[in-house]
């Protein structure tokens, strides 16, 4: 029998049917936002930016005499360059890549390559790259990147994920809920506080992604600024490289070695990854929740549950969230535990791992799509939250023990331990021994009052307020 057909490396390419990755696969069209980024398009994208800016400030030094200052036409092209460049010359940069065998060399030449025919910018040629080592463009590149994906991406789908919640929170503010402490019943709260408690979580952490300083640094082979001095000793370096990263919006690093120590990469991720724990806490709250019928979920026509079982409804969202954030998080503490640490002045181990950056983000985007599409199916069940509350009447006693305490009954605590602990305690039960009890007549008839569903302190306004 003859061998089946391979595909070609085109049909793969093309084909998310034969994609390896489940980003580029399965889930592709839910990092849509991220391949720009992230891709290898991406980040010769990002390099040839640098390396065209790095030119045109080069330009605009007057210490540079051998390199006269664009006209406005040349500026124009240059930005131009790097502005509209296309997957097209992608592929062109990584024909040249071919040859050289080395990715930044393939982007130098694709740039000389494209203004060679250019009067004015032919001469500059030899300023492109210059006095540069890879890594100087590297680095710069990745915290552009970085720096789009945390705006554009990162950030707004956090705030949406925390918008969903506030409103579920807010409308749920007064829904008792009884608390499960170490999975046994515990003081009431209501289903709004609760999630208000992760909508402050989220936001803090949000906090911290949006305050990490994307640093970067362009100081030659060793940090040292050796080939920059060689050439234009009247220069100052320092200065000039410091203008040029925080022109590029990102914060400059004066001591490095030939990387930049990507410490900066490690905070990022660890900050992205203490956000992801927070919503794999929730994912796995809201599972048990749907498991208790806290929480029905919104049918779709058509979809299916089980291959066997008819009748499941599952909440596959919060675990596909739940596995993707857990893939996302064991990249960003590999990154965290990886990336700070270079032999010597540099060895070339950053430069694979790097390149999972858009994978790690990747499963974190999945992750959170999941999750907003599971929120948005949750309808809440208050018959049954308000039927655990019924059949709970024993968290109450912490509510009467403390009454007593305040108004100096003896041995409160014990005294409501063993009326409750392994007991089953009714409403009944509950106001008899209350009835029993030596109280001023307000605070009897107050306990008398209270039930486990509206024994729920302040939860409700601190729902409203989040």
């Amino acid at each position: 029998m003859a061998p089946a057909a391979r595909p070609s490396p085109a049909d793969m390419s093309d084909s998310a049917l034969l994609a390896l990755s489940p980003l580029d696969g399965r889930y592709a069209g839910k990092v849509d936002a991220l391949r720009p980024i992230f891709s290898e398009y991406g980040l010769i994208k990002a390099r040839i930016t640098v390396e065209v800016e790095w030119l045109l400030a080069l330009a605009a030094e007057p210490g540079i005499v051998e390199l006269a200052p664009f006209s406005d036409a040349a500026i124009a092209r240059l930005r131009a360059l790097a502005a509209s460049f296309s997957p097209a010359q992608a592929a062109r940069v990584k024909e040249i890549e071919r040859t050289t065998n080395h990715d930044v060399k393939a982007v130098e030449y694709f740039i000389k390559e494209q203004l060679k025919d250019d009067a004015e910018l032919a001469p500059a040629l030899e300023f492109v790259h210059f006095a540069c080592t890879s890594e100087d463009i590297n680095n710069l590149s990745y915290g552009l990147m970085l720096e789009q994906a945390r705006r554009e991406v990162l950030l707004p789908t956090l705030d949406g994920i925390a918008n969903s919640l506030r409103s579920l929170a807010h409308a749920q503010a007064g829904q008792p809920m009884l608390s499960r402490t170490h999975g046994q019943t515990a003081s009431p709260t209501t289903l709004g506080k609760e999630l208000a408690n992760v909508v402050a979580r989220l936001e803090r952490q949000r906090r911290q992604i949006a305050a990490v300083e994307l640093t970067g640094k362009i100081n030659g082979a060793v940090g040292n600024y050796n080939a920059h001095i060689a050439s234009y000793p009247d220069v100052d370096w320092p200065a000039f490289a410091e203008r040029f990263v925080t022109g590029l919006g990102l914060v400059f690093n004066p001591y490095t070695t030939q990387i930049e120590p990507h410490d900066n990469i490690a905070e990022i991720g660890d900050a992205a990854r203490r956000a992801n724990i927070i919503l794999i806490d929730l994912a796995r709250d809201i599972w048990g929740y749907v498991s208790l019928g806290y929480f029905k979920q919104r049918l779709k026509e058509g979809e299916v549950g089980s291959s066997t079982m008819p009748h499941k409804v599952n909440p596959i969202d919060f675990e596909n969230a739940e596995g993707n954030f857990g893939i996302a998080n064991a990249l960003f503490e590999h990154f965290s535990a990886k990336l700070p640490i270079s032999r010597w002045q540099r060895d070339l181990t950053d430069s694979t791992v790097l390149r999972a950056l858009g994978t790690a983000f990747g499963h974190s985007q999945v992750a959170l799509d999941s999750l907003a599409k599971g929120l948005g199916k949750l309808e809440v069940n208050p018959q049954r939250l308000d039927a655990d509350l019924d059949a709970a009447w024993e968290v109450l006693a912490e509510a009467v023990q403390t009454v007593m305490r305040r108004h100096g009954l003896p041995n409160p605590y014990e005294q409501l331990k063993a009326l409750t602990r392994g007991q089953g305690i009714t409403a009944e039960s509950m106001r008899a021994f209350v009835q029993g009890l030596e109280l001023p007549a307000d605070a009897k008839q107050r306990l008398l009052e209270m039930t486990p569903g509206s024994y729920t302190g302040l939860a409700e306004s601190l729902a409203k307020k989040i």
